[in-house]
């Protein structure tokens, strides 16, 4: 995410263009576009379809924008989206430049600190503030132990918790974003304008500012695109009056209600969520999705003209903003020391990773507790509740069905995806921005509209409750995980190393399996594991896709989180985020072939 592939074309070889599979490398990508095709646009359409069904067919859409239940919850949610968004980017700022001018260690450590809990599933980071923000829990103790206050406060089930909670989980997209922009950046121009007798605070504002504001910009729009989708954690940590208007479609799907309505609850999220992105599209390019640059210079060289013109009067225009509002404020501030600064960085930063990594140490420290309910820090320690996850026969079938599932899942997602992302790299056919932005779309649907168009796809073809029908729909989501992960590995390949052994004779196959797969397995094993972890957390689509004989792990967290909380669910949220950890010390060599090619 933090250094995403910039596609670029491939200058072909004499060999790699003989006959076989991989003359055309654009051939890759029917696989994967069929099955999106089939099993995620085609089911998108018939929701569409069935929305429109009444007499006449606006009948349902007016049914939403004149209950004002509904439309309340519709401006409920892109208030809390954008105020959310809001925060991200204030807080998100600070700790992406603290990343940016830390070294070595220091640097791996805040970064692993970021991106673990991106990692986490939303579940698990939602179920850990319900602690820390219960009354029994240690942010009220902690302040009662201050002196504060006397009794605890009712901390969750308001709105405060839910864009706290909502922020926390969003942040990390945040930071990557603008991180990826300053790691970009030229060290020389903020030199040069401090050689220039510019100070630290002009050099930000007239300098770093505004060369990262399309990092600062891509994170705002998927952040709020995110959290337009979201209900896991405005149910877990909100009340009556936090209801956002994902929530009302899983309501509605629970309940029984003429075809048609719970269709078009969807449609309106959808649209909105797809004008918000075509806006975004048209002001930073669709790219800020998969976080990428143009994908060929053909693309680019018509735009190149205009492109510039406006990219010139955004700049004066930037200029005079600055000039007339900025350059008051910084003779103000000027006269802080330079130090100030350097600790605001630091303290708002060092802030942001506390509350991310807070959440999961507590989780991992009730997992041991002794007692028999909730309570921070615990009074004994023990192994018990290990042992009662591990000998429970309920938690134990959860646990494989969900291991099943996300095996299933991740050997789809990284086949339709890995064979795409040689398509895309590898191929010199035209409008690849397009095919790129059909096999990451999946990243911006919400889930829940998502969940709602399969149902009845997968009721007709009697996959509702089966192995594969869950498989393959948690690959939706896997195949553009996939996708990114592969593209950046295969831009790291030294396309020379393929030609010289194409020169000497290599069939394409065997450039692929002597040089081209062993470059990339580092890659195609971060790919494999994430996709894996997207399946085996999956918890929305599980929702709808699932039966009451084919129970999910994350189902039984939903379940357990709804009505009863003890330390079994920090058993499984210490285990999961092992798991991660893992996961992401196998993704590093990936990680660092994509710093290396950007």
């Amino acid at each position: 995410m933090t250094h995403a592939p910039r596609l670029q074309e491939a200058a072909p070889s004499p060999r790699l263009t003989s006959p076989g599979l991989l003359k055309n490398p654009a051939l890759l990508l029917v696989p994967a576009v069929v099955f999106l095709a089939v099993i995620y646009l085609l089911p998108l359409f018939d929701l569409a379809r069935v929305s429109a069904s009444g007499t006449p067919w606006w009948t349902h859409f007016e049914r939403v924008f004149s209950v004002p239940l509904y439309w309340e919850s519709l401006l409920r949610t892109m208030q809390i989206a954008l105020i959310v968004a809001i925060i991200c980017a204030v807080f998100g700022y600070p700790t992406a430049l603290l990343i940016h001018r830390s070294r070595g260690i220091a640097q791996t450590l805040i970064t692993a600190a970021i991106v673990l809990p991106y990692f986490i599933a939303i579940l698990i980071r939602t179920y850990a503030w319900m602690v820390l923000l219960g009354r029994n829990g240690p942010i009220n103790k902690f302040a009662m132990w201050l002196g504060l206050y006397d009794e605890p406060l009712g901390l969750l089930f308001n709105r405060g918790s839910v864009l706290l909670g909502i922020a926390a989980v969003l942040m990390p997209l945040m930071v990557l974003s603008i991180y990826s922009s300053l790691a970009r950046l030229d060290p020389s121009l903020t030199r040069a304008a401090l050689a220039s007798g510019a100070g630290p605070l002009a050099v930000f504002w007239r300098v770093l500012l505004p060369l990262t504001l399309p990092g600062v910009g891509a994170g705002f729009l998927l952040v709020f695109v995110s959290a337009l989708g979201f209900f896991i954690t405005p149910t877990l940590l909100g009340g009556p009056s936090d209801q956002m208007f994902a929530m009302h479609i899983t309501q509605q799907a629970d309940s029984i209600t003429g075809e048609g309505f719970l269709q078009a609850l969807g449609v309106v999220l959808l649209i909105i969520t797809l004008i918000v992105v075509g806006i975004a599209g048209r002001l930073l390019g669709l790219e800020f999705i998969w976080g990428g640059g143009k994908l060929s210079e053909a693309e680019v060289q018509p735009l190149k003209s205009s492109a510039t013109s406006s990219a010139g009067s955004r700049r004066k225009l930037g200029a005079m903003i600055a000039d007339a509002v900025g350059w008051p404020v910084l003779r103000l501030l000027g006269r802080l020391p330079a130090e100030w600064g350097t600790w605001t960085v630091r303290l708002m930063g060092g802030f942001v990773i506390f509350m991310l990594i807070l959440p999961l140490l507590v989780v991992i420290v009730i997992s041991f507790s002794k007692a028999s309910y909730l309570t921070f820090p615990p009074a004994a320690y023990s192994l018990r509740w290990y042992e009662k996850f591990f000998s429970d026969s309920t938690w134990m079938t959860a646990f494989w069905n969900s291991l099943t599932i996300a095996a299933l899942s991740a050997c789809i997602a990284v086949t339709l995806g890995a064979t795409a992302a040689m398509g895309i790299v590898r191929s010199s056919i035209r409008g690849k921005s397009v095919l790129m932005l059909l096999l990451v779309s999946p990243l911006i649907v919400p889930p829940v509209v998502l969940g709602l168009s399969l149902y009845s796809l997968f009721l007709r073809l009697d996959l509702v409750g089966t192995y594969w029908g869950l498989a393959a729909a948690h690959a939706i989501g896997g195949i553009p995980i996939v996708v990114v992960i592969v593209s950046a590995s295969l831009q790291a390949v030294d396309r020379r190393l393929e030609q010289g052994a194409a020169v000497h004779g290599a069939s394409p196959l065997t450039v692929f399996r002597t040089v081209t797969l062993p470059a990339i397995a580092p890659g195609l094993a971060a790919a494999v594991f994430f996709a894996f972890l997207h399946s085996f957390d999956e918890l929305v689509l599980s929702l709808f896709l699932s039966s009451p004989r084919m129970r999910t792990l994350p189902l039984m967290l939903w379940a357990d989180v709804n009505y009863q909380l003890n330390p079994v669910l920090a058993v499984v949220s210490t285990l999961e985020v092992l798991l991660v950890v893992g996961g992401i010390v196998l993704a590093r060599p990936v990680l660092a072939r994509s710093r290396g090619a950007t």
